[in-house]
């Protein structure tokens, strides 16, 4: 179906701008089953639906923007990943990338762990019923009181992510009579092939201990030597949306290294390793992302193999997925509100969100996907840019991609894989209202984060 609307403007076969897109697909109908979460399909009248609701509805009942999620899907991908790794190793949730009670509570029922970096994930954790030995938690700059909280309760680890944070944990464990089990954090000095900004085991950033200079090694020495402490493991994070297991091979590698020099110096084997998460999702066809099971076995005969070299026993390995759990679950539901061609360029798509919605095409030039959502279209594809509302040129979701060329005000358009760091890093720039997150599950929809109003904004302006 296809119908009349704004003036033509740049079409395929126009010349066309450098840009970070490919040819229009066949069919802009079509769904690449890659970046969707698994229940979203069309109707008979080409409206997108998933867990058997189309979007038509969940706007009228939730308003847009929304992020909605596919539960289903997300506890199908828990699932696999607990699967994948079995009993022998621990698969830590990474609450960064998306936290709230309900997802807690699905990953307390689907057998996963939970890894926390601050005082309020550890609250949401907690408040949720996550049993406090079931999670981890990270952070280069925890406070005292974040870390006295963490201790309380009990929890499973402590990431140790410094030399002063060595003595703090230390200190505020036997301050109240416990001993704290701990990982330390190293880095490996590896370059993991992503963005810049979360690429996180080179030796010029902020996380972790080097492993270069020894340094690595005399945190571990000190670590061992305060009764606060019971030293269980080295941990170690290359970065984010990752694709190419080379990476992971070399940083084991040099992780075994570490727990080699650790044996023949003290004596001892420590008992685990975490290699961290970054495992790369399809944010858009180009995109070929790896399965967990294949995940799972790269990584437990890189493991398996670097220690036997070593003559080591192999310890027991923690993951730690978060984007490739949720990120595929969810997409961005938007109303279109203006369609302005540029002549000889593109056509730039306006909707009622934006950069405080989804922060990371501006941040880290990310590229995504859309579709048109409220109906399907058979006319020509035109080249678009989809921005948002925010007075800021940056303000862009998906840079360059192909809408129909009927596409008009009014329409829905859903932009996929937003499941990750999009809620979570969302803002209220110019006083935008963050967007609910509605669960979608078996024909049935509810809110698990509900979204902002005028009055929360004014509750917290107290001048």
């Amino acid at each position: 179906m296809s119908r009349s609307a704004h003036p033509a403007g740049p079409r395929y076969a126009d010349v066309l701008p450098e840009g970070h897109y490919s040819a229009p697909p066949a069919d802009l109908n079509a769904l690449d089953p890659k970046v969707w979460a698994r229940t979203v399909g069309r109707d008979e009248h080409g409206v997108l639906t998933v867990g058997g609701i189309d979007v038509k509805q969940l706007a009228e009942e939730f308003g847009t923007p929304a992020y909605i999620l596919d539960e289903a899907d997300f506890r199908a991908r828990a699932r696999a990943w607990r699967t994948a790794f079995g009993s022998d190793a621990d698969v830590f949730y990474a609450g960064k990338a998306f936290l709230s009670r309900a997802v807690v509570r699905w990953l307390h029922e689907e057998g996963l762990n939970l890894d926390v970096c601050s005082g309020g994930e550890l609250a949401t954790a907690l408040s949720a019923g996550m049993p406090a030995d079931r999670i981890a938690f990270h952070g280069n700059n925890k406070s005292p009181a974040e870390i006295e909280r963490a201790v309380r309760a009990g929890v499973g680890r402590i990431v140790l992510d410094s030399f002063q944070e060595i003595v703090r944990v230390a200190h505020i464990a036997q301050s109240l009579g416990k001993r704290q089990r701990v990982q330390i954090r190293i880095t490996v000095g590896v370059e993991a092939h992503t963005h810049e900004f979360i690429a996180t085991a080179h030796e010029d950033q902020k996380f972790g201990i080097p492993l270069a200079g020894g340094q690595a090694a005399e945190a571990v020495r000190r670590a061992l030597q305060l009764d606060g402490l019971e030293v269980i493991g080295i941990h170690s994070h290359i970065g984010s949306q990752i694709f190419d297991m080379s990476g992971f091979e070399v940083a084991a590698h040099r992780v075994v290294g570490l727990l080699r020099e650790i044996r023949d110096e003290h004596g001892i084997e420590l008992p685990e390793i975490d290699l961290g998460g970054g495992l790369g999702i399809a944010y858009t066809s180009d995109d070929d992302p790896r399965e967990p099971h294949e995940i799972a076995k790269a990584l437990t005969e890189i493991v398996t193999r670097e220690c036997e070299a070593a003559r080591l026993s192999t310890p027991r390995i923690s993951v730690e997925p978060g984007r490739a759990i949720v990120g595929p679950t969810a997409f961005t539901l938007y109303e279109v509100g203006t369609v302005k061609p540029l002549e000889g360029l593109r056509t730039y798509v306006s909707v009622d969100g934006g950069m405080s919605d989804n922060i990371r095409t501006a941040l880290y030039d990310a590229e995504y996907s859309v579709a048109l959502a409220s109906r399907s279209s058979d006319a020509e594809p035109m080249l678009c840019r989809v921005v948002g509302k925010h007075c800021e040129s940056g303000d862009i979701v998906v840079r360059d991609a192909f809408l129909p060329g009927d596409l008009a005000p009014g329409d829905l358009i859903a932009v996929p894989a937003t499941g990750a760091y999009c809620r979570s890093m969302a803002s209220n720039y110019n006083h935008l209202l963050r967007p609910p997150v509605v669960a979608v599950d078996g024909g049935g929809a509810r809110v698990i984060v509900r979204r902002e109003t005028e009055e929360d904004l004014l509750r917290l302006d107290v001048g």
